[in-house]
C-alpha cells in the first residue's frame, strides 16, 4: 500500500473506499474519487426538495453516486436517479446504493438525459451535475495524482475551454423540469460568473451563485 502511495496513487484506491458527508462510499480505479465539495450541492437539493409533494431528483455524471445517495438517504419519499456515461462508476454507485439498503435509487449508463424515462418529463424537482469541466488545454495543468490516475472523462468533455456539457444541460434541463423546478450545477469558482450567464440565457430565472462549505465550492442554481 505504501508503495502504491508513493506513485502518487490516491489513497481512495488503495483503501478501496472514501467518506462523503456521513457516508461510507467504496469505489475503485475507473471512478472519480467524490470531492467534500460536493457535499454542499447535496444539501442544496435537499433543501429544495424537502417541501415537495412527490419529490424527484436527477443526479448527472453522477459517478459512484454520492450527491444521489445523500438526497436518497436524507429524503426516503424521494425518487432519485443518477446518470453517468461510464459503466465502472455506474456499477459502484449500484453497489453503494445496495450497501446503505437505498431502494428509492435508480443508477442508469447513457448520455446525460438519455437514459432516463420518458415518463420523467416535465415532472423532475431538482436536476444537479458537476460537469467535467477542464478544458483539454488545460489537463496538463492538473496534478499528476489526478491527471494519472482518476478516468479521464470525469475530469474533461474534450472541448477546449470545458463548456460542451455545461451547455447541453442547460439546453436541455427545463423540458425535464417541472415548472418551479431547479438545475443546480458545480463549478470552480473562477468559472462562476461564466455559468450562471450561460444559465440565463437558457431561459432559467433566479439564477445566483451560492458558496458553502470548503472556499473552493460554488453551487450555480436556477429556477425553470
Amino acid at each position: 500500500m505504501l508503495g502504491r502511495r508513493l506513485t502518487g496513487e490516491p489513497n481512495a484506491y488503495i483503501i478501496g473506499r472514501t467518506e462523503f458527508g456521513d457516508l461510507t462510499l467504496v469505489l475503485g480505479r475507473g471512478a472519480f474519487i467524490p470531492r467534500e465539495s460536493s457535499e454542499f450541492m447535496a444539501h442544496q437539493a435537499l433543501r429544495r426538495l424537502r417541501g415537495r409533494p412527490h419529490p424527484v431528483h436527477v443526479d448527472l455524471a453522477t459517478g459512484i453516486g454520492p450527491v444521489a445517495l445523500v438526497v436518497a438517504r436524507g429524503l426516503r419519499r424521494a425518487k432519485v436517479f443518477g446518470v453517468d456515461i461510464s459503466k465502472t462508476p455506474v456499477a459502484w454507485a449500484r453497489r453503494n446504493a445496495s450497501r446503505l439498503g437505498l431502494t428509492n435509487t435508480t443508477f442508469l449508463q447513457g448520455d446525460l438525459f438519455g437514459p432516463l424515462p420518458a415518463s420523467l418529463r416535465g415532472g423532475v424537482d431538482v436536476i444537479t451535475v458537476h460537469p467535467p469541466y477542464v478544458g483539454t488545454k488545460h489537463l496538463e495543468e492538473l496534478p499528476a495524482e489526478i491527471r494519472e490516475f482518476e478516468p479521464e472523462e470525469s475530469l474533461t468533455d474534450y472541448s477546449p475551454l470545458g463548456d460542451r456539457i455545461l451547455g447541453r444541460v442547460s439546453d436541455d434541463a427545463g423540458g425535464w423540469l417541472r415548472p418551479g423546478g431547479w438545475l443546480l450545477v458545480e463549478v470552480s469558482p473562477d468559472r462562476a460568473r461564466e455559468v450562471a450567464t450561460v444559465l440565463r440565457r437558457a431561459g432559467y430565472g433566479e439564477v445566483r451563485s451560492t458558496k458553502g462549505g470548503p472556499k473552493v465550492t460554488r453551487v450555480i442554481v436556477g429556477k425553470a
